[in-house]
């Protein structure tokens, strides 16, 4: 899948299917439903999950949970703005083989 298509599902909200969990959670959180993205990968327990934790938390404005979740992903704070980061992970997580979707 690639970033662009990602983008059109979300602008079109046809969600695609069979999305890992932070997939889906970013996914939902670019149509603008930060609830249903923090319950999607609320019990999971994977890297890619708590770093999405992590930037929902830091969206939402609590940077104490997020660095939290952070430390649990074994990544340091981002910096930048959250579009940025919103995007960085969507990127990440689309690429082959990435590491952050690996179990903890």
């Amino acid at each position: 899948m690639t970033f662009d298509l990602f983008i059109d599902s979300i602008q079109s909200k046809q969600q695609l299917r069979g999305l890992p969990a932070p997939l889906k959670a970013l996914w939902l959180d670019g149509v603008g439903d930060w609830e249903s993205a923090h319950e999607a990968i609320q019990e999971e327990s994977d890297i890619g999950s708590a770093l999405v934790h992590a930037y929902l938390h830091r969206k939402e404005g609590d940077l104490w949970n997020a660095r939290h979740w952070y430390k649990t992903a074994g990544r340091k704070p981002f910096e930048g703005p959250l579009k940025t980061e919103w995007e960085v992970l969507v990127r990440e997580f689309l690429s082959l083989g990435s590491p952050a979707l690996e179990a903890r």
